[in-house]
């Protein structure tokens, strides 16, 4: 029998029995499982695989079975054929690469964080058109003066936990990594080198040498252009988009999620996780490493 299907599993040292969760979640999907491929032992995560053989729907009856059972557990299916290290990480940055929406931090200094961060949420979520949403937020911090944008960068904006180990050690390896966001310039390449990422791309704010106008650069990065940065990154590399790893958490890194051999939905909105091939809600971002079978002896900590 070939086991041609793979769910690779990661969670907190000592919360589950990573092996027979797994195991239990592809026999509640009527497949058998087919061994273990050992990636962790904890410390602080528990990692591994487990081959088996199925057809995409019942690949997506594992990743039902693990979240209708509310499982501690991070999970990536995919072909056995996918199992493999990605030679582009392509990345969402706001909640997903940082801790932050920044455009929701700066809208504090004027006092607009509810009104801000509500159409931000709507946003993510996929109920307002990206671009329109945009322009209208930006639009409400006409007047910023230029020093909050800095003051903001250095007060409230954090990567989140396993950030540089995954781009470390994917570029360690030969992979390029590219930061792409709806956000800013101003923290993309900022964000970018904090983190290690090789190049990004983000939006223009405009301003008058003091302040932010309210305006915002053209062409908008959103959501198709998010897809295009990827298709041009994997044309770049001579790769085909199989190999490479894209995650966000909103919808506008839909399209590059869907595009990629791999892509991984971060604390991501519902229609994201339902769409995403791999999900990280309870561990961190090395979680993508071992959905790409890195084992924890080949971590690089940045």
């Amino acid at each position: 029998m070939n086991h041609d299907w793979i769910v690779a599993g990661v969670c907190r040292e000592g919360k589950s029995d990573l092996q027979s969760l797994l195991a239990a979640a592809v026999g509640l999907a009527g497949a058998l499982p087919a061994g273990w491929v050992h990636l962790s032992s904890g410390d602080p995560l528990e990692a591994g695989a487990m081959p088996f053989q199925s057809t995409q729907g019942t690949a997506e009856k594992v990743r039902s079975a693990i979240a209708e059972h509310k499982l501690p557990i991070d999970v990536a299916v995919m072909p056995v054929a996918q199992f493999r290290r990605k030679r582009l990480l392509i990345s969402d940055m706001d909640s997903t690469i940082i801790g932050q929406e920044c455009i929701d931090e700066l809208a504090d200094a004027v006092g607009l964080k509810p009104q801000i961060s509500e159409i931000t949420e709507r946003a993510m979520r996929g109920e307002l058109d990206f671009e329109a949403a945009l322009t209208s937020r930006v639009a409400m911090l006409r007047g910023l003066p230029l020093g909050e944008l800095e003051r903001t960068l250095r007060e409230r904006i954090t990567l989140n936990a396993g950030a540089r180990t995954l781009i470390a050690t994917m570029k360690a390896n030969g992979a390029k990594t590219l930061l792409v966001s709806g956000g800013f310039t101003f923290f993309t390449s900022r964000v970018a080198e904090m983190a290690g990422f090789n190049a990004h791309l983000g939006n223009l704010l405009a301003d008058d040498g003091l302040a932010l106008t309210g305006e915002v650069g053209r062409p908008i990065i959103g959501r198709e252009a998010k897809r295009e940065a990827l298709l041009e990154a994997v044309s770049q590399l001579g790769i085909g988009a199989e190999e490479a790893i894209a995650m966000g958490d909103g919808a506008n890194d839909l399209d590059m999620i869907r595009a990629a051999g791999l892509g991984v939905a971060y604390k991501a909105k519902a229609l994201v996780a339902a769409e995403a091939n791999a999900s990280i809600q309870h561990t961190d971002l090395t979680a993508a490493l071992y959905f790409q079978g890195y084992t924890a002896s080949e971590f690089v900590h940045g």
